[in-house]
């Protein structure tokens, strides 16, 4: 006889990369509910990364639980799934919680067998035991509650009588079962649970190893996360051709490595000097013609300097012409593990649409690095706040904005917002434009720009907001070492906290729906804390 000592079900922390396998999972186990985006699991992973726990068995996903820390506060006053969740990214995460909140449980419905809910609720047990918290609080559902209304009486009554053996609940008895107290009923706490009748069963597990009456201390620990980014502000000049282009722009890739930078950002439209060796002057419609024929030897290069220089190159932007004959002002972003990723601009401006014509992309999402997930907002869509918070929900802590501007006017405009961003969503901002001038391609007449790497005004963070900023109109490269702890920090015990703060009981964003990118069919996520999950929450 011969084994393989290869294990069939295991459990270990969510990644990113598990978030398809979340998606299939979520599907198979709620039929007929809308289910989340890859934007929204991708965040609910990135927001606490030890938090959230998947089931594999035989490497295929099969069950999956979210959690974060929140106040007890928090956790104990009534509340819903949308308000407490953040619209169901767990940008509510609070570093410095005493309280573990389960927000989502859902398990394939074909292993229920394998006891794989109680995995991932020893999973949770064990996490709040790790962090010393006061323990677990869920919001059960109670999908039995619609069936037996007219019989059981108000949600209360229902709980009441599960809690005295009288009724059974599939979410409600497992619960108990798992040394879960009940609270209360939160009532219309998921609307969309119509097994449930909208109403959640509010769960709590004490943790034995903390003491109840103790005062929490809860201090988030000012420790060092360091990355090093380098922004560049880059001379347009004429070039003889696209070689020499290249070398320009490796000459900075070179010296950013050189100082063991992580990332390196160039501006926006940083391509259009590959228009300046032309013989005859182009139409605009011909000269991005031309600029398209040059994207897969730029992405080539972009790619190739990103392993030499073992360095992240998020490269401007460059207008493209799409598959479906659009024109498009994409971002290629080169990661120094040899994969290439795309941004779109969202907003072209007035100008871009009249010279360029130039058409807004429809997708926003972080793009996962080494030094975790990132953001790009091109230019114009910095001014767009909505987009800011789409990418922070996701779990993004760094922004990088290529800008074009040709006058102080437009790069104030650029500037004071990408400032009001970093400050909005306690994250660092980085912004890199053109200065110089070409005089033969159209709408690169003249440029103005101060290049920066912006940061939260709060007291870990420099006096000003401004980590480092570049010489104005001036081609340089300008770097600083920025602490991703202090974001942690300050999220959770900074002077202000606007990521937890919020009024989700007033207002949220939805993001419209696409299919094609992965988001709800309902035009926004839609909790899976409304299925016929035997954890609930």
């Amino acid at each position: 006889m011969t084994t393989t000592g290869k294990k069939r079900l295991e459990t270990r922390a969510a990644t990113p990369a598990d978030a398809r396998g979340i998606q299939r999972l979520i599907a198979r186990a709620y039929p007929g509910m809308p289910n989340y985006s890859l934007a929204t699991i991708r965040g609910q992973i990135n927001n606490f990364p030890g938090g959230c726990f998947v089931a594999l068995y035989d490497g295929r996903v099969v069950g999956y639980c979210a959690t974060m820390r929140v106040s007890k506060g928090m956790a104990f006053s009534h509340h819903d799934w949308e308000e407490i969740t953040a619209n169901g990214f767990g940008t509510r995460h609070s570093a410095a919680g005493e309280w573990l909140y389960g927000y989502e449980m859902a398990v394939d419905p074909k292993l229920r067998g394998l006891r794989i809910g109680q995995r991932l609720y020893d999973e949770r047990k064990e996490l709040a035991e790790e962090l010393d918290l006061h323990g677990i609080v869920i919001a059960g559902r109670m999908p039995g509650y619609a069936r037996a209304k007219r019989r059981a009486g108000s949600p209360q009554d229902y709980l009441d009588k599960v809690i005295q053996g009288k009724l059974r609940d599939q979410v409600i008895s497992f619960q108990l079962k798992n040394q879960f107290e009940p609270l209360g009923v939160l009532e219309n706490y998921l609307p969309e649970d119509r097994q449930s009748d909208g109403h959640a069963a509010h769960l709590v597990w004490r943790n034995p190893y903390v003491d109840p009456d103790e005062a929490p201390e809860m201090r988030v620990p000012r420790g060092v996360e360091s990355v090093r980014l380098a922004t560049c502000q880059l001379q347009a000049r004429a070039v003889q051709d696209f070689d020499e282009f290249i070398r320009n722009i490796e000459y900075f890739v070179d010296v950013a490595a050189d100082y063991r930078s992580d990332f390196i950002v160039f501006p926006e439209l940083f391509t259009l000097p590959l228009l300046s060796f032309e013989q005859k002057k182009l139409s605009p419609v011909e000269a991005i013609d031309k600029l398209t024929g040059y994207t897969p030897r730029l992405t080539k290069e972009l790619t190739r300097m990103a392993l030499e220089y073992n360095i992240n190159i998020i490269g401007g932007s460059h207008p493209t012409r799409a598959d479906d004959g659009d024109i498009q002002n994409i971002a290629y972003v080169a990661l120094r593990d040899g994969s290439v990723h795309t941004q779109e601009k969202i907003h072209p401006t007035p100008n871009e649409a009249f010279w360029w014509n130039i058409k807004g992309g429809d997708a926003l999402d972080v793009i996962q690095t080494d030094c975790g997930p990132i953001g790009v907002l091109i230019c114009y869509d910095s001014e767009f706040p909505e987009l800011a918070r789409r990418l922070v929900d996701q779990g993004a802590r760094i922004i990088f904005v290529p800008f074009c501007t040709d006058s102080r006017l437009g790069y104030m405009r650029v500037r004071y917002c990408a400032q009001a961003r970093a400050i909005e969503n306690q994250c660092y901002v980085v912004m890199s434009g053109n200065v110089g001038n070409l005089p033969n391609v159209d709408n690169m007449d003249i440029q103005y720009a101060q290049s920066a790497i912006l940061t939260p005004c709060d007291l870990p963070f420099a006096r000003d907001g401004i980590a480092a900023e570049s010489t104005e109109n001036v081609e340089t490269l300008t770097m600083a070492d920025v602490n991703l702890a202090d974001l942690s920090w300050a999220r959770a015990e900074g002077t202000v906290r606007n990521l937890r703060d919020r009024r989700f009981d007033l207002y949220h964003i939805d993001w419209d729906s696409n299919p094609d990118h992965g988001h709800a069919p309902s035009g926004g996520p839609v909790p899976a804390g409304g299925h016929n999950s035997p954890g609930g929450g």
